[in-house]
């Protein structure tokens, strides 16, 4: 299944490569896509910036941010409210709550036995407020994931800066344990670990050991790093030369799959060359396969 910026979700037929189903999720782009463990349910998440106040306070959404699906038969089971623009959604391991992030850095959770707001906060860490170049919010959550047993919540995005149309902020991780009132922050990217640049992505190891952080390098040497869940250390990284938007480990865990796209290239006779990219790591020794 994929959804995209016409707002809707599509179910593909992966033997004939055919859609199936379309559902119009949302009547802007959707940022995010997540499944749920148990399969059974789809949430994507919509919502465009607009300054609706003087103070450049974001307009209130004109349609339900975050919606959940019903994964086999695409009928809409949660329509929920936040502050947009939404940019990232992620289910919890036992697929009971979801969690979605903003461009100003507050995080919702809903309980889906009843669509009831289990948890809220808001952390400045993620966006930058653009005093130099442009007068609105930049950055923000771009990615999340629950920690395996479910008690802790990862963001990831890229750090302040004082030029925000530079793209130079940390590369940054932060761990929540979202079950607190309210949520504390216990862990984030380890100082001298880290360069600069919009991180994007999250993964974790099938056996939660391990997650894996990956975006856009501005400035260091890495783009893609594997940090130890427990200690939240840096243990490798890679430098993939293009920008990664995706990535997830395989369920023998012992490889991991990174997808993204480099600088499109202008047509020749007409036609764009291709600009996505997948490389494949073994994650034991950090090297790249594919």
């Amino acid at each position: 299944m994929s959804a995209g910026y016409d707002g809707q979700l599509c179910w593909y037929d992966l033997a004939s490569r055919a859609i199936f189903r379309r559902v119009l999720a949302h009547q802007f782009w959707s940022w995010d896509l997540a499944l749920s463990p148990d399969q059974r349910l789809i949430a994507t998440v919509t919502g465009q910036y607009l300054a609706g106040a003087e103070n450049y306070a974001p307009r209130p959404e004109s349609e339900p941010s975050v919606k959940v699906f019903d994964a086999r038969t695409g009928d809409l089971r949660h329509a929920l409210p936040h502050v947009p623009s939404v940019q990232a959604v992620c289910f919890s391991p036992d697929s009971r709550y979801v969690a979605a992030g903003n461009l100003m850095g507050e995080v919702r959770i809903w309980d889906l036995a009843d669509g009831s707001l289990a948890a809220q906060w808001t952390t400045d860490q993620l966006t930058s407020w653009g005093i130099i170049k442009s007068h609105c919010y930049l950055g923000g959550v771009f990615a999340m994931r629950f920690t395996p047993d479910g008690e802790h919540l990862l963001l990831a995005g890229m750090g302040p800066m004082t030029d925000p149309m530079a793209g130079n902020g940390k590369q940054l991780w932060l761990r929540f344990a979202w079950r607190e009132q309210p949520a504390r922050q216990v862990d984030r990217t380890h100082e001298g670990e880290s360069g600069e640049g919009l991180m994007e992505s999250l993964a974790f190891s099938p056996d939660g050991s391990l997650f894996f952080m990956g975006g856009r390098n501005r400035g260091g040497d890495w783009n893609g790093a594997i940090f130890e869940n427990g200690t939240g250390a840096k243990q490798l990284h890679v430098n993939t030369g293009f920008r990664i938007c995706s990535a997830q480990f395989e369920e023998a865990g012992d490889r991991l799959f990174v997808a993204g796209s480099e600088r499109q290239a202008g047509p020749k006779d007409g036609v764009y060359p291709a600009f996505g990219k997948v490389d494949v790591y073994r994650v034991q020794k950090a090297v790249r396969q594919a």
